[in-house]
């Protein structure tokens, strides 16, 4: 039977950059004392603040806020999924908000660019527009995690937040052959309350696939964000959930569950 332990990582970032940083790490180490085979952290684990600062805070990849977590990485011998941070793109003004997976060795093993922005005005709500600030990237991206569970590879399908709002999405990463599917969040209090949970059992049912959704609770550039990090099995079953607050929540991956699921409903689309 193979099984991936994961690991995902709930934080409350603010504007002082080198502060989250060491916060995320320290978790991340925490977590690797249970040696899960991946440790996910959520969507702007660096940074949360003003437009400017976010800006300011783009680097080249890998660059200054990939090399601590490679560190841990090869520390842990474990893959690290650094939710989203901020990658120069060829506009300075808009940076790529880029999810960066980490292989045991410490190296880049995939890059995803999140594709739908959070350009949204909502009654009595955030009113946001991140196109302003970000470029979008063009690609889906599943990565292979080599050898985590019982020495059998894993594919992952990776995303970032408001990207769960788009089903199309996840057929491409499910026909590309991915059983986990990613979802780093910073999702707002207002459409977390009524939306995360539905949206992300939604994404595993329809897929016949596991979810893992790490995300930032607390509130990040006066916004405030509903937390509630958890793991979602290919039935829709919540199996972990994060309780408020920053920590670490586990989950132990029965991918033959992926298996029997699709078997008994193959809404899968072809490969």
């Amino acid at each position: 039977m193979s099984r991936l332990g994961v690991a995902l990582v709930q934080l409350a970032a603010d504007q002082d950059i080198k502060a989250n940083v060491d916060r995320a790490g320290a978790l991340v180490r925490q977590a690797g004392e249970r040696k899960p085979g991946l440790i996910a952290l959520p969507e702007m684990f660096h940074y949360r603040g003003p437009l400017a600062g976010f800006r300011e805070s783009a680097t080249q990849l890998p660059g200054p806020l990939t090399e601590p977590f490679s560190e841990l990485a090869r520390d842990l011998n474990a893959w690290i999924l650094l939710g989203s941070l901020a990658e120069r793109s060829t506009d300075p003004l808009r940076p790529y908000n880029t999810s960066v997976l980490l292989d045991p060795a410490g190296q880049i093993a995939a890059l995803y660019r999140k594709r739908h922005l959070f350009d949204v005005a909502i009654e009595d709500g955030p009113s946001d527009r991140e196109s302003a600030r970000i470029t979008p990237g063009d690609s889906s991206v599943v990565a292979t995690l080599e050898g985590v569970a019982d020495e059998v590879d894993v594919r992952l399908g990776l995303s970032i937040c408001f990207d769960l709002r788009f089903p199309e999405l996840y057929r491409e990463l499910t026909a590309g052959g991915a059983v986990v599917l990613a979802v780093p969040a910073n999702f707002t209090e207002a459409t977390g309350r009524d939306h995360w949970e539905v949206l992300l059992r939604a994404r595993a049912i329809e897929n016949g696939a596991f979810v893992i959704a790490p995300a930032q609770c607390g509130i990040g550039a006066g916004v405030p964000t509903h937390g509630r990090s958890m793991v979602v099995d290919p039935w829709g079953i919540v199996i972990a959930q994060a309780a408020d607050g920053p920590g670490v929540v586990f989950a132990d991956l029965d991918l033959e569950r992926v298996i029997e699921v699709r078997r008994q409903l193959p809404t899968q689309p072809p490969r």
